[in-house]
């Protein structure tokens, strides 16, 4: 099977930090499916993971773990899915990547793919779902008032990719007032045709930016990008006994910063389930799932922004730079794989 490799950790700039290469197609048992992969979309764990991890003894590192397919086969403890299903899934960061036309995907984090999006629209939404959806309900609790605050979310980072879904979770499924960032006039505009009340720039001080609103001490934040330039911020902005999740990997955290005010602080990893085989870990599927419903409902749509094809190593190192960048707006996708 064609698949997109590397055998060291490296920078874009190095040829062989993304390889065309051809591998053996993995058989299916247990738990897993084997999905024929129709698209996949790259997140910033993929330029992570491509930048510091190398591949175990002499094998080929495959990272990816958005994608979308066709269930082919399946081991003999599945009992979720038959072959012939569409779905979608985020993976798990402890096995080989979705960056293959064949993938090894334990059916529990698996999620039936929406019928009214093609291939490409759906593999923009796993990861970044699951994300927001797990930041929003197991982390913060947003269903539990905090006495005082103003009922609003704000979003640090809204037009990237979980940013991008959060806000229409939070349209969808809370009554909290959205307040999303963004700094330039495509992104602005972005942020507000998914759905947020407000829109603020994170390039100012973003405690003056959402007092100005009027609004009051916002219950909760959920920062997606660059937690650490704004740490100070959050703590002035948020209301006291607020929660505060963040999702990305801050240099630096000074947690006595919230001391004061008896904020609870909260670190959103998707992949912990799937990671540790939580007993809950099928609640990935239940949730994917339950989003391909909001979408075939025309209550959520996809983050798609860019599609490229066909998947390949020239193709990905375009969506990793992109990505890696800073300056991506909703998710890049790749589809299909070219000719035979």
């Amino acid at each position: 099977m064609k698949a997109v490799g590397y055998r060291s950790p490296a920078p874009l700039s190095d040829e062989a930090s993304l390889v065309d290469i051809e591998l053996p197609t993995p058989l299916a048992s247990g738990h897993d499916l084997l999905v024929e992969v129709r698209a996949v979309s790259v997140n910033p764990v993929d330029y992570k993971v491509r930048s510091r991890v190398g591949p175990e003894g002499t094998d080929w590192k495959v990272i990816g773990y958005d994608a979308a397919g066709m269930v082919v086969a399946v081991g003999s403890d599945v009992t979720l899915f038959h072959a012939g299903d569409e779905v979608f899934y985020a993976g798990s960061i402890a096995r080989s990547g979705t960056n293959a036309q064949y993938h090894l995907v334990d059916e529990r984090i698996v999620g039936r793919k929406p019928c009214t999006l093609d291939w490409a629209e759906a593999a923009a939404l796993p990861l970044t779902t699951l994300t927001a959806w797990e930041a929003y309900f197991d982390r913060l609790q947003v269903g539990r008032a905090v006495p005082g605050a103003a009922s609003a979310i704000l979003i640090v980072g809204g037009a990237g990719g979980v940013g991008s879904i959060a806000i229409q979770i939070a349209r969808q499924r809370t009554d909290l007032t959205v307040i999303a960032t963004a700094s330039r006039p495509e992104t602005k505009e972005w942020v507000a045709s998914l759905g947020a009340h407000h829109v603020i720039d994170h390039t100012r001080p973003l405690a003056a930016e959402v007092a100005a609103l009027g609004l009051g001490a916002p219950a909760f934040v959920l920062s997606t990008t660059h937690t650490d330039a704004h740490l100070a911020e959050i703590a002035e902005l948020i209301a006291p006994q607020g929660r505060f999740a963040f999702i990305d990997q801050p240099a630096t955290f000074d947690i006595m910063l919230f001391k004061t005010k008896s904020v609870s602080v909260h670190h959103e990893l998707m992949f912990t389930r799937s990671l540790f085989g939580t007993p809950d870990m099928a609640e990935q599927g239940r949730l994917l799932t339950e989003a391909a419903q909001l979408v075939d409902a025309g209550k959520i749509r996809t983050t798609l922004t860019k599609r490229l094809s066909p998947i390949n190593a020239a193709n990905l190192k375009v969506a990793h730079a992109l990505v890696e960048s800073g300056t991506a707006k909703g998710k890049v996708v790749l589809e299909g794989w070219g000719e035979a």
